[in-house]
């Protein structure tokens, strides 16, 4: 029985693979460029919002009851391996770690006269649901405006703030 698939010459075979050559230095080359400093913003706008959620979820965590605490403690360290991944992806594409406003605001409050009163309240389990739904929607939003690893990761973020929020901290006993 004849073979039915078609012939290739080995010039179709040189000619090809020249091309796959040219495409791929030019996406190599696309790759290599650097963001623009809006979407560089907008990644350290998500790796802000990680870090206060971490900050948030363990001085909850600190304040709550022994089970709702354990979730919070989860939540907590969810938010600051996000803060990681920003943290590594931001560096990556701008070639330098980030520098956010919290990092210089630790260092202008610890120089602010404390006044006296009584002591801040704690965050309860519901502040904590409440900003992680609204990280979960900033994410989400800047995930569509991205392509390739930045936006599986801004959809990872998204995924894991709504399930955090709707599941971890929903079956800990906490209704929002």
């Amino acid at each position: 029985m004849p073979s039915t698939l078609p012939t290739v010459s080995r010039r179709r075979v040189l000619v090809g693979a020249a091309a796959l050559a040219l495409l791929g230095g030019t996406a190599a080359t696309a790759c290599g460029s650097s963001l623009p400093v809006k979407d560089v913003d907008a990644l350290i706008g998500v790796l802000e919002r990680a870090r206060d959620d971490s900050q948030l979820a363990g001085n909850a965590a600190a304040a709550a009851a022994p089970k709702i605490a354990a979730a919070l403690s989860v939540v907590a360290d969810q938010r600051a391996a996000h803060a990681r991944a920003l943290t590594d992806e931001i560096t990556r594409i701008s070639g330098e770690a980030p520098t956010t406003s919290a990092s210089t605001s630790a260092s202008s409050t610890s120089a602010t006269p404390t006044t006296s009163g009584p002591p801040p309240k704690p965050p309860t389990t519901a502040d904590v649901v409440a900003a992680l739904k609204q990280s979960a929607d900033g994410a989400g939003l800047l995930a569509t405006q991205q392509s390739g690893y930045r936006a599986g990761l801004l959809g990872s973020i998204a995924a894991a703030c709504t399930a955090a929020a709707t599941v971890t901290l929903a079956t800990s006993g906490v209704t929002s």
